[in-house]
């Protein structure tokens, strides 16, 4: 076996050949036994696809088939692995056995405005009577980036010659900018008395991490006491660390013992015999749940032009407000790229206003005094 572990991370990783292609990567593991059997996996589905290949004499793979081998080499180990995989499916569901290289621009077009013909999900109608269609922003999320995705794969990895591939800039929709903005202090307080008791203490966590919402949902194995910090895998696979605060540490101390692997935990307020689920019970927050009571309890508030995600926003202006420093925020946020955290420089736009205000500031008569002492003569040389 050629899995090894390198200094650098905690995960195996893989290394082989198979048809003088060289496959590469982590398997995500942390036991060597576990890493081998990934290592055997991956051998196994890499000898599957070089005989469809064989089979189909070079040919581009079907859109099923290049969505499944992309699914098992990438999509498997997204963080939303689950809600992806659905994405992936209903686009097979519309290409099917359609080789990629007969899959074009027209095709794609084709299927973007069937798309945004279709009605929201849970919003079918809006008070004077008219369909709700999808918005811009899914319709590129769930049907122009994972095809992209698996294009470009095609292309760049798998050694595809796709002539006819989409031109996706010209196909992808324009989306509403997000508005970036603060809570003040009467809409903090109307949230508090909103959100219901058992989920303040997520409600809290989540505004001082400044996590996504997908980080938030962190379990005991994640909080590192020893260490302070709390350590996840967020977007894109990367490791994110949240120091433990005197603050955070508060919150976490109020939960323990409610529940053996879950930080934060609701009490279920109905009988749900369907899911198990018990009145009175705690149970795990979930992603969708959570959607849900934020939804519920932002209405009770009466704050309005906000969302869920502005908690986020919220924390990064009041850090930046408070230290100027935009590559601190980068940290807090876990950007990439600092182009990112860029969107919050307008924070310090007051800073910028006070400076030029005080540039404008009439000169002191001391001031010209002085100038007029150290004037020196036309003759004098530079």
């Amino acid at each position: 076996m050629s899995v090894y572990k390198p200094a650098s991370s905690p995960y195996y990783q893989y290394d082989f050949r198979r048809g003088g292609r060289r496959f590469t990567g982590s398997t995500k593991e942390t036991n060597r036994r576990a890493a081998q059997a990934v290592e055997r996996r991956l051998q196994e589905q890499a000898a599957e696809d070089r005989k469809r290949l064989s089979a189909t004499a070079g040919a581009p793979p079907t859109f099923d088939d290049a969505a499944g081998r992309y699914w098992r080499e990438v999509g498997q180990y997204w963080t939303k692995s689950k809600a992806y995989h659905a994405v992936i499916a209903r686009l097979v569901d519309h290409f099917g056995r359609t080789r990629l290289d007969q899959i074009d621009h027209a095709a794609v077009a084709e299927l973007v405005a069937k798309r945004r013909r279709e009605p929201r999900w849970g919003k079918t109608k809006l008070k004077h009577g008219t369909v709700r269609p999808i918005c811009n922003t899914t319709v590129n999320s769930h049907v122009l980036k994972p095809l992209k995705t698996i294009f470009r794969r095609a292309v760049l990895v798998w050694g595809c010659h796709l002539p006819r591939e989409p031109v996706w800039g010209k196909i992808w929709l324009k989306q509403p900018e997000e508005i970036i903005r603060e809570l003040d202090a009467n809409e903090e307080a109307a949230l508090e008395r909103a959100v219901r008791d058992d989920y303040k203490p997520w409600f809290h966590f989540t505004h001082l991490s400044a996590r996504r919402l997908a980080e938030t949902l962190i379990g005991w194995p994640d909080v590192n006491w020893a260490a302070n910090e709390i350590v996840t895998r967020g977007k894109g696979g990367r490791i994110v660390r949240t120091p433990i605060t005197p603050s955070i540490r508060k919150i976490l101390e109020g939960e323990r013992g409610r529940h053996p692997e879950f930080v934060f935990t609701y009490v279920a307020e109905r009988n749900m015999p369907r899911y198990g689920i018990v009145k009175g019970r705690r149970y795990p927050i979930t992603y969708r749940g959570v959607v849900t009571r934020w939804r519920r309890d932002l209405a009770k508030s009466g704050v309005e032009n906000f969302w869920l995600h502005g908690l986020r926003h919220d924390r990064a202006t009041k850090v930046l407000r408070k230290t100027g420093n935009l590559k601190l925020v980068q940290r807090v946020l876990n950007h990439a790229q600092i182009s990112t955290t860029a969107r919050y420089a307008h924070v310090t736009d007051e800073d910028v206003l006070q400076a030029l205000e005080r540039s404008a500031e009439p000169r002191t008569t001391s001031g010209e005094k002085s100038r007029k002492t150290s004037r020196r003569s036309p003759d004098d040389p530079d």
